[in-house]
Order: C-alpha cells, then structure tokens, then sequence
C-alpha cells in the first residue's frame, strides 16, 4: 500500500496541488488524468520520492518495492539489454554483481564462503534464478526478440528502448508500479500485451495515460487533478466521464430550481411584505429564503479546444492512387510494392510493426522522399494537408504564434487569427508566446491549427495525438469523425481509431493487407487468423 498525507506542492506562489489524503491498495489499477500542467507527471514522482512535497508526506508499507518507469532512453545505452530489465530490481541485481565478483576472487577465504552463503540465501528468496528467464519473457511479450537480449540498449531504436525501460519497471514483480505514460511509443501488440499483464496483475499499480482504451481496459479506479485537488473515483475512465458529466448536470438542474424557488419567494415577499394581513407569510418567506443556498459549480481547468476540417473544394471521385510503391533507406527496404487506392469517402488506418515504413510512406506520397520505384497520382480536385509526426523544423523561428500562421498563410487581419487561436486554446498573452519555446502539446495545437487553416479535402496524419492531452485528443478524435475529407492517418490509439477508420490497410515487408472493416473487427480477423 502505498499513500499521502496532507501534501502540498508549491512552485513559488503557485500551488500546484494542496492537502491531499490518498491511499492506493493492492489489486487495484489507478489512472491518473487531468490537463496538462495539472501534476501529473509531478505526482508520481512525489510518490516515488524524486520530488518532496511542500508539506505533508507519502507513506509506503514496510519492505514494499517501487517499480518506476523510467524516461531517459538513453540511461542505460552501455548496458545489455537483459541486464538493463534486472536492473529493475536493484537489489537483487546489486546481489547478482556482489557474487559475480566475490566468486571471482583469486583468495576466496572462510569470511568470504559465509558472505556467499548470505548472498545465496537473499538470492533465492528474491527468486534469482529466475532472474533472467523471467526478464526474457517479459522482452519477449513486448515484441524485443531474443536476438536482441545480449547486445547493447543504444543498439536499439527509440521505440526499442521504451519498451526495455518498460519491462525493466515490471520485473521481479513489484509492489507498486509507478508508469507515467507506458504505451507512449509502443506498437499496438506491445499494448495489448501490457493492458492484459495489468490486468492481471496482483500489486498496485497507478498510471498516467492519454490513451483512453488503455485507461478504460486496465484502470479500477480514476484519480482526477483539477483545480489543485486530487480526487478518487471508483471506475474506469468512461464512468468516470460520464458520472462526472452527470453529477455536474444534476448539480446544475438542482440549481435551476432553486433559482426558480427563489424568484418566487422573492416576489412574494416583494407583493406582501408592506401588507399587514401577509405581513407574518412574508417574513416566513424571508426565512425560508435565507436558507436556500446554490450549490457552488467551479468550472473545470479542462479547455476543450474547437477542432473541424472544413474542406474548401469537396473532392471528386479520384483521390489518390499509390502505385507499386518500394524504397530503399541506407540500404534497408523500408516499401516493397506498396499499392492502393484512396476512394470517396475512405478514412484509412495504416497499421503494422514498423513505425519507419508508415512515415516514409506518407513522405513519399507528399513528395518531401523520392520513392525508388512505383507512382502516386493525385486526383485534379485533391488539396491534401500533412501532419507530420516530426514537426521540429517548423518551429525554429522566433515570431509568436499569431505572427508564424499570419505568415504561413499571408493573412494581415491579427484579429482572425487571434480569433482562430482562441478556439486553440491559445487566448490573449497566450499567442505572443514565441513558436521556439512551446511545449509539445502547443507545438501540436499550432499543427492542427496550420492544417485546418489549409482547408484541404485530403489530410494524412502520422500520430496527431502524440504530446495532447485527453481533451485535445478528444476534440481531435470527434473533428475527424464529423469531417468529410478523406484521410490516411497512423496512430496507437485504440479508441481512436475503431471511431475514425472505417479501412485498415496494414504495411508489410511485402506489400499491404488492405481490409475495408472497423479496426475491432481488423484485431478480431488478426487473432483468428495466428
């Protein structure tokens, strides 16, 4: 079990979070959400003992181990990958090294035998001669062949490396697990074989999550950050929003009928209060009046941004056609005879293990990449926008946000754009921020912001929701629903694409798999088929 008691976090004048009694117990799963810049990310780590609070404190069961997720990639790149998962376990790793190099020893003497046997005895009770038959399976539920157990972490890609760093967080079976984010990066068998190892896990387990799919599959509780408190609900993400919905409804009908109550009162009083005869009623309405009190409604700090894809030309009935598409990169085949058409209509899920083919292949439709062989036609009526899932170089300049799509799109009147950015989120002060210091989720907000400006008829997407948070990916996620324009788009958001995509068209080493259904049914079909 794991708990706090009174915590305060202060940034200077800022207060983050305030008073908080919390306690987490085994067996369940607690997901953790609320805007960005709530506290999140900071609440873990007062929880995990990197951030002290301000006031109060954190309390752990006796001899209860920490699992966290770790989110430098680049920690352990002089580490073997298998070492880097035991290193979950720092003690029994310490314990393994220690033995390593006390058998080693050219002098082994009687004092040291007795050491040894200690060492054997903690080693066993922390089952290590599982140790590494246990780390293989969780690298090899998470996709990392065994291939790559011996070589080192900086061998690997990024999305490699997260998942080690993950597998690493869940071994030797911890008594609390600390995962901020844990399907960030990961593909989509690798997230499924999470969601099912959590929910068949015995511990605690509390998590930050966007992807609400995940958050509803594997969460028994929902701990929400608002307005600098944290508050606990039974339920998964979806009760969660609709009770809340709910409560907020009833809240503000009970209101309405007091307000109603009260204007009565009010005028009876107003009529009868000079009236000798009503005098007594009136002074009894005064009373009951006085006790009426509205229920206080505090607005949420979540901001819905308005997102809509409003095409300036409908298409026509050719949209695109990608032709027997292959490249080559440094050598490796990334597209073999890739081939499909785009119909009216069509909201395409790419699908498949490598990220690296789906984001060339949308290069090479753009034109930004020369395709080795093979054709892409556009249909005459084709206005296409790209969200690219890289979008660094478009914010190296230092003009604010108002004056980078002012620019991007010639428009001199600052009060359309200031108008447009308001709907983004981005309101008063907030659009003079240079483009050069924002965040990833303000990075992102300004992209979609570009590509609605474009007003195409065709948009291609590669991971919009990457660095949003769950509010801007659900008014991204219900934008994309109520739009007309045709779309390719990738992501590793479940619930967003069973509600998008009515195709699935999934990449392999030797060409697509193209299957005009919903993406619950594509993973149905998938398994059925192994």
């Amino acid at each position: 079990m794991i708990g706090t008691s009174g915590v305060t976090l202060r940034f200077g004048k800022r207060t983050l979070f305030e008073d908080v009694n919390i306690k987490f117990t085994k067996g369940n799963c607690y997901g953790v959400i609320g805007a960005n810049g709530a506290g999140k990310s900071t609440f873990l780590k007062i929880l995990s003992g990197q951030i002290e609070p301000s006031e109060g404190e954190v309390f752990i069961s006796p001899n209860e181990r920490i699992g966290i997720l770790k989110q430098n990639h680049y920690e352990y790149d002089d580490v073997k990958v298998l070492d880097a998962v035991i290193r979950g376990n720092t003690r029994l790793y310490d314990i393994m090294k220690e033995k390593e190099a006390l058998y080693s020893k050219e002098d082994f003497n009687e004092e040291d035998g007795i050491k040894a046997g200690h060492l054997e005895a903690e080693f066993e009770a922390l089952n290590g001669w599982m140790a590494e038959s246990d780390a293989e399976k969780l690298l090899n539920g998470l996709g990392i062949e065994t291939k790559y157990h011996d070589k080192y972490v900086k061998e690997l890609t990024g999305p490699q490396k997260v998942k080690v760093l993950l597998a690493q967080a869940l071994f030797g079976n911890p008594d609390i697990l600390l995962l901020d984010e844990p399907t960030n990066n990961l593909d989509i068998d690798a997230i499924s074989w999470l969601e099912e190892f959590l929910i068949e896990y015995e511990n605690t387990v509390i998590v930050v999550s966007h992807d609400r799919h995940f958050l509803n599959k594997v969460c028994t509780h929902i701990v929400d950050i608002d307005y600098n408190k944290i508050k606990l609900y039974v339920g998964n993400y979806d009760f969660w929003y609709e009770s809340s919905q709910l409560a907020l409804k009833q809240m503000k009908e009970a209101n309405k009928k007091k307000e109603e109550k009260i204007k009565e009162l009010e005028d009876f009083i107003r009529r009868f209060s000079a009236n000798a005869s009503k005098s007594k009623q009136a002074t009894s309405r005064k009373k009951t009046l006085e006790k009426i009190v509205l229920d206080e409604i505090v607005p949420s700090t979540r901001k819905y941004p308005f997102i809509e894809f409003k095409p300036e030309v409908e298409s026509g009935k050719e949209i695109l056609d990608v032709d027997n598409i292959s490249l080559n990169i440094d050598g490796v085949q990334v597209l073999k005879n890739i081939s499909f058409k785009v119909l009216k209509g069509d909201k395409i899920a790419l699908v498949g293990s490598n990220s690296i083919a789906k984001t060339a292949l949308f290069k090479v439709i753009m034109g930004i990449t020369k395709q080795d062989k093979g054709k892409i036609t556009f249909g005459k009526t084709i206005k296409p926008s790209y969200l690219p899932q890289d979008n660094e170089e478009f914010f190296k300049s230092d003009k604010s946000i108002v004056k980078w799509l002012a620019d991007e799109y010639n428009i001199n009147d600052e009060t359309i754009i200031r108008s447009f950015l308001g709907r983004m989120l981005f309101s008063g002060e907030e659009s003079l921020k240079k483009v050069n210091v924002l965040s990833g989720g303000e990075k992102a907000r300004c992209m979609l912001s570009r590509c609605m400006l474009e007003k195409p008829n065709f948009i291609l997407l590669d991971e919009p929701t990457n660095h949003l948070d769950l509010e801007s990916i659900t008014a991204l996620n219900n934008g994309l629903i109520r739009s007309t324009a045709e779309m390719i788009f990738v992501s590793h958001d479940h619930q967003f694409i069973e509600t998008i995509a009515n195709r699935i068209i999934e990449i392999t080493d030797n060409g697509v798999i193209d299957r005009r259904m919903t993406y619950d049914e594509y993973l149905e079909k998938v398994k059925n088929e192994k």
